[in-house]
This record gives C-alpha cells, sequence and structure tokens, in this order.
C-alpha cells in the first residue's frame, strides 16, 4: 500500500508540469498581446474595485479606451472586486490566470471521479475548449462560478453548509441563480427529506444578504444597478454578435420583427426551462447529480438574454456527465473548434456556393449545440 501511495504521489510532480506546459502558450499568448487587448474582462472587475476606492458611481465608469467597457455586475462584485484594484496590474493578471488553471483541475477532479488517475490529461484536454480558452483570454470569473456551484451540489460531504456557496455565486453574476430553481424543485413534494430545502434556504439566504449588504454600504450603486444597470443589457455589448450563444442571441440573428422575436424567445425559454429543469430534477433524485449540475448549467446559458462563449465554461461539467466516450470526445472537438466565428465568415464573405442560411446556422452552432446537449443529458440518462 505505501508503495502505491509513494507511486501515486511521484506522478504529481510529473502531473503538474504537463499542466503547465499545456497551459503555457495560452498563458504567453493572451498576456503578452497589446496591453489594451489584454484580460479585458478581469480589467472590468478591478475597475469596479477602484471606484469603490476612489468613491466614483460603479456604474457610470469605463475601462481605458480602445475597449470602453463598463462595470456590469452586481455591487456586491464591485465590493469583493476592491482586493483585485490593490495588487499591482501585472501581478493580477498573473495571479488570476494561474487561478483559472487550479480551478479547472479543481473542476476536473470533482467532475470526473472515476478518471482521476488521468487528470493531468483531462485538465488539458478541457483547458483547450473553447470557452475555457476564453476564460484566459478575456481573465473571466466564470469558471469559479462553476466550480461554486458544482461543489455545492455534487460534494458528497461538505465542510460547508451546503448552498452557500450557489449563493455566493449569485449574488455575483445572477445567473447561477438557475440552481436555485433545481434545489427548489427536487425539495418540493419532499416532506421527509429535507435537505435539499436547507439547501435551498441558505443559499436564497446567502444570496439575499449579500444583495442588501450594498444598499447600506454603497446604496447609490446598489439602487443605480439594480433599477437601472441591470433593465440595460446593451451594457453587456452588442446582443446580436456571434459570441452571444443564448437562445435570445440565436434569435435575434435572425433580424426578425421585435415583436416575433420576443414571442418566439419567450415561447422557447418556456419550454427548453420546463424540459431541462424537469430532466434535472429527475437524475438529481436518481443519484445523478453530476447530469443534473450539467443541464442546469446548461440553461444558465440557454435561458440568459445574453451568454457569451465563455458562459460555456458549463461544457467541462457536461462532457463529464457524458455516459459514453464517443460523446464526450465528439462534444470536446465540437467545442474546441471556434466553429460560431466560422458561420460569421460565411456571411462576411458572401461566399456564393454557401447561402446566408447556412452562415446564420454554423453562426448559432455552439448554443444550437447546448439545446441538443439538454435532450442527449436528459434522454441518455433516463435510460440509465
Amino acid at each position: 500500500m505505501w508503495s502505491v501511495v509513494r507511486s501515486r504521489s511521484a506522478w504529481w510532480p510529473l502531473g503538474l508540469l504537463l499542466v503547465l506546459a499545456a497551459a503555457a502558450p495560452l498563458v504567453h499568448y493572451w498576456l503578452t498581446n497589446p496591453e489594451d487587448q489584454r484580460l479585458v474582462d478581469l480589467d472590468v472587475y478591478r475597475l469596479g474595485g477602484q471606484a469603490l476606492l476612489d468613491g466614483l458611481p460603479v456604474y457610470g465608469v469605463v475601462t481605458p479606451a480602445p475597449q470602453l467597457l463598463p462595470f456590469t455586475y452586481p455591487p456586491i462584485s464591485a465590493m469583493f472586486a476592491v482586493p483585485l484594484a490593490l495588487l499591482p496590474w501585472p501581478v493580477l493578471q498573473w495571479v488570476w490566470t494561474a487561478a483559472i488553471v487550479a480551478t479547472l483541475a479543481a473542476v476536473v477532479w470533482v467532475a470526473f471521479p472515476e478518471q482521476r488517475k488521468w487528470l493531468p490529461l483531462l485538465t488539458i484536454a478541457c483547458l483547450y475548449l473553447m470557452p475555457i480558452r476564453d476564460q484566459i483570454r478575456f481573465g473571466q470569473v466564470d469558471l469559479f462560478l462553476v466550480a461554486l456551484c458544482l461543489f455545492d451540489v455534487a460534494v458528497k460531504r461538505p465542510w460547508w453548509p451546503r448552498g452557500v456557496l450557489i449563493g455566493i455565486a449569485t449574488a455575483v453574476k445572477l445567473t447561477p441563480g438557475v440552481f436555485l430553481i433545481l434545489l427548489l424543485l427536487v425539495a418540493w413534494r419532499k416532506p421527509y427529506r429535507n435537505e435539499e430545502m436547507k439547501a435551498f434556504l441558505t443559499a436564497s439566504g446567502t444570496a439575499a444578504v449579500l444583495t442588501v449588504i450594498p444598499f447600506l454600504v454603497i446604496p447609490r450603486d446598489a439602487v443605480d444597478f439594480w433599477f437601472g444597470a441591470l433593465l440595460d443589457s446593451e451594457r453587456l455589448g452588442a446582443n446580436t454578435a456571434t459570441t452571444n450563444q443564448s437562445m435570445r442571441g440565436m434569435l435575434l440573428r435572425l433580424y426578425w420583427p421585435d415583436a416575433l422575436t420576443t414571442v418566439l424567445w419567450l415561447a422557447a425559454l418556456a419550454f427548453i426551462g420546463w424540459y431541462g429543469f424537469r430532466a434535472a430534477r429527475r437524475h438529481y433524485l436518481d443519484g445523478h447529480t453530476l447530469t443534473a449540475v450539467a443541464l442546469t448549467g446548461l440553461m444558465a446559458v440557454l435561458l440568459s438574454p445574453v451568454a457569451w462563449i465563455h458562459h460555456l465554461a458549463w461544457i467541462v461539467v457536461v462532457i463529464a456527465a457524458l455516459p459514453e466516450i464517443r460523446e464526450k470526445v465528439a462534444t470536446w472537438v465540437f467545442y474546441v473548434l471556434p466553429i460560431p466565428w466560422w458561420g460569421a465568415y460565411i456571411k462576411m464573405w458572401e461566399i456564393p456556393v454557401l447561402s446566408p442560411t447556412l452562415g446564420k446556422i454554423v453562426q448559432n452552432a455552439f448554443g444550437l449545440g447546448a439545446i441538443a446537449l439538454v435532450f442527449l443529458l436528459a434522454r441518455k440518462r433516463a435510460k440509465a
């Protein structure tokens, strides 16, 4: 037994070196590109914290030209971002990037419990998924939120009160609030098992407390967000952009009349939401918690008015939840390739043999793929 332990321990340094070697090209590329293009979303988080330190309105400042990006997150996120503003910018870039890679490894560890001996290789494979590459490119927070929600649901014996991490994630970026729906649906009509109801109340209470705190500490900014910035989806960027792979984004790129687009979106929202949450609840009750997390994470992307490609960081959990190797590999290949951008190029170049309709379909590839994965996970796990 001791020899086995020593043998495994000897592999960890090699595994770490492999991960670092695989991450090096991505890190070098994105941390040495033009300074005004470097980790632009991390710069936004830092902006929120710096605005509080300088006594400026959080939702009235923007990052330097040419980006000119506003802070778009709830006010508690700006409060959490104050330490980011205290670190020198070059140091913060390296610390944040290292944290992304470490968090990915932790997510893989929890999501692939039966393949942990392959942790370095799985981490490397997931590192090159386009939504994960974009985490490093933009300095995004999505993977941290994935980790919080995954750990809260999937860890069997957490040392924290279950629900706290989901509450924090929800307060930081709102979209993880889909996990509140999952917990409530699971707890509903379970009078003799109240663990999930306790988790739901803990998560809701945590999110509520973190939402109220800014009203007490930075009331002007809290009012600005909840009654102003939150209602302006264009603050997030052009909603018709290729990178918006939510159902609403896909419909907006059809450029149909606004009223028709809204009706179709609400109908799709109702159907996919009903189907996805229903399947997630069933799988959770059947003990397939990883599948429940994957489905719920896809709901966070598809149901949101705006969901950029990097929001699909949930794809790591989805791949882990798929029951067959060929499905895992096919999904990995699909989300490694920049397929939506191929559709944008087809439309832009106006290639005669390729119709604009084909361009639009390819442009929506990741969103359409997410919808297909919802049905695939539901169907396959229903038979398991």
